[in-house]
Formats: structure tokens, C-alpha cells, sequence
């Protein structure tokens, strides 16, 4: 713990608190000597003023630069912006995976006001040997929207994205560090939600994130010819078009948290991200699907780029929306914006081995459904189609500015 007076040899407030008297002191004589209509009262009454303004500020600035020293000379510059951060508007955004955490790294830049509802279905991987092993909910997903949420030092972001090689004579391969330090703080506090809030602080996140239940959900997919498989790393081999997916148990109770975020958010976000698997998941926990359908902001679906091999096979911008639609009601989508940006020929080609193409925009198959259509150039400039984070942002900004609720078509 620093006290003040290990804080006075640097900062030497000595000398600022004795300006800072001064100035008081003038600013009461000027005050005197003005009732007496003594004008040199005036000019003493301001000088004292800029003193003990000057003090003031240079205190306040040589305390945060000696505890918070990464800001170097920039402390009035951050607590502007953090100042004009904290009156950006409260966005909620749904989902879960890489294209979530994309819209986050952009939203970020704007507002501070972000809350993350990310899905806690996922038993694949790093997160699925956790959740076997230790009993605790799959930090996966939650990891990536702290690390893209982070304002803390690059190190600590990078520290959190750490994957162990497989082979590790640890057993720690394939693990990611950030996963293990959610796991292990959830063992610690004996609650996942404070674990999340732990690793938030930690990463210095700006918002929150939250899973949209605290139930050990398992993910059900049904497959067209009456295949059904469980498990969110399975849903991908299903092996035929996906007809619906559910969570078992059937009716998990929704966060608290999560549901008072919704209610208070000036716009709602859906997506991008893996649509069966990351998207709809969360709108299965009826208490999330009905807070968002019953909500009067807009409430704005982001189409993926690219379809998922496995999982949406052929979909075009109408089949995302109808999925959705299908499994959460109409109504719960004002907006759907689309990708109208080129994906460059070679990166296209990439992703066509794998059997991944650009999602097609079928606006006669949207209009039915009686939502505006926003199609923008959304691609990074990057080698892999996927959203660029400002453009994305900044598509999103101006749809939550928009004041004409005319534009806004609910289908009941």
C-alpha cells in the first residue's frame, strides 16, 4: 500500500500544497477586499483561482502517472477518453467465438458501455476438457470476448491467449492460459460469473461479459432425415442440414445480470458468429430470448461473411435469419446487416478447399420478414474473410444513431 508519504519525496506535494494554500488565501482576501470595493481585489481573487486550479491538476496528474505509470504524460488525454467512453451508448451484444470478439476490438474504440452475452455451450477442445475435468463452465468463448474487451497491457492479452503445445510433458497441451486461470479462479471463489469478474479486472475490460446462464447446458442438434447429435463440437458432422438445435436441461434459468443488461441497452446485437453454435444458443435460454424480444431498441442481426462448412452449408443472408427466426419468433430482428464487400480471389479460393463460401444477400427472401436491410462493405483487408473490426463498428454505430424509428418494422 503506498501512503502519502512515500508519495511526497516524488511528487512533492509539498510544494504544491503550499501554492494550493497561497492561492486559497488570495482568493479569500481578493473575495474581502472586493466587499470593500478595493478593485485589486478582483485581479488577487483570480490569480488565486489559477493557483489552486494549477496545484489541483498537477497533483491529481503526478499521483495517477506514479500508480498507474503506463500512462505516461497522457493522463488528461486517458481520463478524457475515458470520460467520453463512459457516455457512449449501452450496447449488448450476443454470441459467441471469433466474430464476436471482432465486434468487440471495433465497439470498444466507442463506448465503454459494452456487455458481452456469450454462450457457455461449447465442450470442444480446451473448454470441454475443463468442463469434464474440473466441472466448470466452458471458459473458451469468455476468454476471447475479456481478451478483445482488454485495456490492459499487450503482455497481459498476450499471457491469455497462450496456447501449451500438444505434447506438453505438463499435460497442459492444448490448453490456453487464459482458460486455466478462468477454470482455476472459478475453483477458487466457487462461482463462475465472480470468476469472470476476477479475469475482467485483471485484463482491465472494458464492459462486461457474461454467460447468458450459469447451467451446465449441453447443446442438442436436429439434423434433416432424423439424425440427432449432442454437443457443441459435434453439431459440424451432423452430416446433413440442421433443422433445430435446443438445450438440455430445456429450461435453463437466465443471469440476472444478463437480463438487467438487456433491459437498460440502447441497442442489441446479435452476432457475428457461428450461427447454430454460438448465436442461437444464447436465444435459447428463454429468459435472454424473451427480454430481447420484448425490448424497444434496436436490435440488429450481423450476417456472417462466410457460410460454415458442416454447420450452414449453402445458407444464404435469408437461411441466418430464418434460423434465427425460427427458434427465437419474428420480431426479435429490426436490422440485418450484410457484407456487400468483394472477398478477394485468392482468399475465396482458400476458403472454397473447405468447403466455405461468401453468404449470399437475397433481399427478396428477407423482405417478408419485414426487417431493413443494411448491406456495407464489411471485409478486412487482412488475408481471411472475416469482418473488419471499425467498419463493423462503425456500421453499427450508425444504425444505434439512428432517430427515425419509422425505419424500424416489428413483426409480431
Amino acid at each position: 500500500m503506498i501512503t502519502v508519504g512515500k508519495l511526497y519525496p516524488h511528487l512533492d506535494l509539498k510544494k504544491w500544497s503550499l501554492i494550493f494554500s497561497v492561492g486559497v488565501g488570495l482568493t479569500i482576501a481578493g473575495a474581502i477586499s472586493l466587499s470593500y470595493r478595493w478593485m485589486p481585489g478582483l485581479t488577487m481573487s483570480l490569480v488565486g483561482v489559477a493557483m489552486i486550479t494549477f496545484s489541483a491538476v498537477m497533483v491529481v496528474k503526478l499521483v495517477i502517472k506514479t500508480l498507474a505509470p503506463e500512462y505516461g504524460d497522457r493522463v488528461v488525454e486517458t481520463l478524457h477518453r475515458r470520460y467520453e467512453l463512459g457516455r457512449g451508448p449501452k450496447i449488448v451484444v450476443v454470441g459467441g467465438g471469433t466474430g464476436l470478439a471482432t465486434l468487440l476490438r471495433g465497439l470498444k474504440k466507442s463506448t465503454g458501455n459494452l456487455t458481452a452475452i456469450v454462450t457457455v455451450a461449447d465442450d470442444g477442445g480446451s473448454s470441454g476438457r475443463l468442463r469434464k475435468e474440473m466441472g466448470v463452465l466452458p471458459p473458451g468463448d469468455i476468454r476471447n470476448c475479456l481478451v478483445a474487451l482488454a485495456d490492459s497491457e499487450p503482455l497481459m492479452a498476450r499471457l491469455f491467449e497462450y496456447r501449451f503445445p500438444e505434447g506438453d510433458p505438463t499435460g497442459l497441451g492444448g490448453h490456453t492460459f487464459g482458460n486455466l486461470f478462468i477454470a482455476t479462479m472459478s475453483a477458487i471463489t466457487g462461482d463462475f460469473e465472480e470468476a469472470v469478474k476476477e479475469s475482467s479486472r485483471v485484463l482491465a475490460v472494458r464492459g462486461r461479459v457474461l454467460p447468458p446462464t450459469l447451467e451446465n447446458v449441453i447443446l442438442i442438434a436436429q439434423c434433416q432425415g432424423g439424425g440427432v447429435v449432442y454437443g457443441e463440437s459435434t453439431i459440424g458432422k451432423c452430416g446433413a442440414r440442421i433443422e433445430k438445435v435446443s438445450l438440455q436441461p430445456g429450461n435453463p434459468q437466465a443471469l440476472p445480470e444478463a437480463l438487467q443488461s438487456i433491459a437498460e441497452a440502447d441497442a442489441i446485437v446479435l452476432g457475428p458468429g457461428s450461427l447454430f453454435t454460438s448465436v442461437i444458443p444464447n436465444l435459447l435460454v428463454a429468459g435472454i430470448r424473451d427480454a430481447i424480444q420484448e425490448s424497444r431498441v434496436p436490435r440488429i442481426y450481423v450476417c456472417n461473411v462466410m457460410t460454415q462448412p458442416g454447420e450452414t452449408d449453402c445458407f444464404t443472408a435469408a437461411d441466418h435469419v430464418k434460423a434465427i427466426t425460427d427458434h427465437a419468433g419474428r420480431g426479435i430482428i429490426d436490422y440485418v446487416l450484410i457484407n456487400s464487400g468483394a472477398v478477394p480471389p485468392k482468399v475465396a479460393e482458400k476458403y472454397g478447399l473447405e468447403g466455405a463460401y461468401p453468404v449470399k444477400i437475397d433481399s427478396d427472401r428477407l423482405e417478408p420478414f419485414g426487417i431493413r436491410i443494411i448491406e456495407e462493405d464489411l471485409i478486412s483487408n487482412m488475408d481471411y474473410a472475416r469482418h473488419d473490426p471499425a467498419r463493423l463498428a462503425e456500421a453499427v454505430l450508425r444504425i444505434v444513431s439512428m432517430d427515425d424509428k419509422s425505419l424500424r418494422t416489428r413483426v409480431s
